[in-house]
């Protein structure tokens, strides 16, 4: 079923703000243009007589400082304040792909507009965790979007979506090799945010949505299906109630030829961020703009979801502390792999129509050579691709017994805030050793390796002695679910 819709066009406009506060570049320029690192710490800089607590997460790669910006009331700047006051960490970050400027530009506004806004505010209810410019390196190489974004409609000068190392940080959540993502994985460890965020930017399909976004996509994320079902159902009505902008779940067209095949989102790993957060326990939402959208409107579509989502959790806050509990339950089985499935009904999807031209020119960043945009939208049903069911499931043991030669694994779990003990005893329950039958290397490379899957089997459970200082990960643990 095919019917044809009208989107109301809207230039939106962030909150207002004093007519002394200072303005992000993007605003400074009438969105012509984004911030460069010096410019956002120059604007950071700015907020420095406000109740805000300053610092860094850590050096990247070229040694530039990661900076972040807490915001609450009252102020806090260590964890355990934080934790004292009892109530949710919302951990927002935005830039870990460079060329995808609106959350850098959007964070930046809300935290200069929320710590300026009247009280009572969100500030009351939550502590926020902002990290604006997350891919500090990334972001200074900046190049034409005919070179760095392609599909992107503005501004000109953009960053690179790699950092200085040349990897992709919403790939490197589990093997942690760049310092950002170590910086980040201390951050995690130290504050343990209920709530992570990601602001990204789409680069695919040409649909009829301002913005769309994702929960934890892992079958195994113990609070991926209450983000998903609970909360992104209500996030959507809200923008479209309060802000007018039409919101969808993240992902693209199978077929832009054949629009029915289906619409399918990404890829359910942990080695992305918000697959990663939500097994650590915890909820996590990805945001992508619509790249197609002018600069401006992506900025406020961003701005408009962030601050929905402050809101809802505040609201939710004795849900969300108690989910904390929920996150550190020890499931008797995990999924370790996965296949993508549709949502059980199919749903309209609003889709742009695009044009042949009869010649083979491109009109727009990122249209396909020989089309063109026409601005009529129709909404085509379909089914949605949006979750994943596993296919390989495994029980959960007590814990995992390591030989301490092992130092590379035992940093490894360290730097993922997983408890790792050395055993001062010999007398343990029943153990089952993991025999490797085959090892399948990708000739692909990707991210400066070549993958490896292993295949094997679980030997039976046989009485073998430990030997005292075997290292030993507890599966009970706050982080035993991402341990396994």
């Amino acid at each position: 079923m095919i019917i044809l819709v009208a989107l109301v066009a809207c230039v939106p406009i962030l909150a207002r703000t004093p007519l002394n506060s200072p303005k992000t570049r993007a605003e400074a320029t009438g969105f012509r243009e984004t911030s460069r690192y010096s410019d956002v710490i120059a604007f950071i800089d700015s907020l420095h007589d406000r109740p805000l607590t300053f610092g860094s997460i850590g050096k990247t790669n070229e040694g530039r400082e990661i900076p972040y910006i807490i915001a609450s009331y009252p102020q806090v700047s260590t964890p355990d304040e934080a934790r004292a006051l009892g109530r949710p960490i919302v951990y927002v970050q935005g830039n870990i792909h460079a060329g995808e400027v609106e959350g850098k530009e959007a964070l930046l506004a809300l935290v200069r507009d929320l710590s300026a806004a009247p009280r009572p505010n969100v500030l009351d209810s939550i502590v926020l965790i902002a990290v604006p410019i997350y891919n500090a390196d990334g972001n200074e190489r900046f190049a034409s979007q005919s070179v760095n974004r392609t599909e992107q409609n503005g501004p000109e000068m953009v960053g690179s979506r790699a950092n200085a190392q040349g990897l992709d940080l919403n790939r490197d959540y589990i093997k942690a090799e760049a310092p950002e993502t170590r910086a980040s994985l201390a951050m995690f460890n130290a504050w343990d945010p209920d709530v992570f965020v990601d602001l990204h930017t789409t680069d695919g399909s040409y649909h009829g949505y301002a913005l769309t976004y994702a929960p934890p996509l892992n079958p195994a994320s113990p609070l991926g299906v209450y983000a998903r079902d609970s909360m992104l159902t209500v996030l959507r009505a809200r923008m479209k109630a309060r802000h007018n902008f039409e919101t969808f779940d993240y992902g693209d067209f199978i077929s832009e030829d054949t629009l029915s095949k289906g619409w399918e989102t990404f890829d359910s790993r942990p080695r992305f961020g918000t697959n990663y957060y939500g097994l650590r326990g915890r909820i996590s939402f990805l945001s992508e703009a619509f790249s197609h959208d002018p600069f401006e409107k992506r900025i406020a579509s961003t701005y408009a979801f962030t601050r929905e989502i402050l809101s809802l959790v505040a609201e939710r806050a004795p849900t969300i502390q108690h989910s904390r509990e929920t996150g550190r339950i020890r499931p008797s089985q995990i999924a370790l792999r996965s296949r993508i499935v549709a949502a059980p009904d199919s749903q309209p999807v609003v889709a742009e129509v695009l044009t042949k031209t009869g010649d083979t020119l491109r009109t727009a960043p990122g249209v396909r050579r020989g089309y063109r945009r026409t601005g009529v939208f129709k909404a085509v049903n379909m089914p949605v691709y949006d979750r994943f069911t596993a296919t390989l499931m495994r029980s959960v043991p007590k814990g995992y017994l390591l030989d301490p030669a092992d130092t590379v694994t035992v940093a490894k779990l360290k730097l993922h805030g997983i408890r790792v003990d050395t055993l001062n005893t010999t007398s343990l329950p029943t153990i089952s050793t993991f025999v490797i039958d085959s090892v399948v290397r990708s000739t692909r490379v990707f991210q400066g390796h070549n993958e490896i899957r292993l295949v094997g089997r679980w030997s039976p459970e046989q009485q073998v002695p430990a030997r005292r200082g075997d290292l030993y990960v507890a599966a009970d643990q706050s982080r035993g679910l991402l341990a396994a």
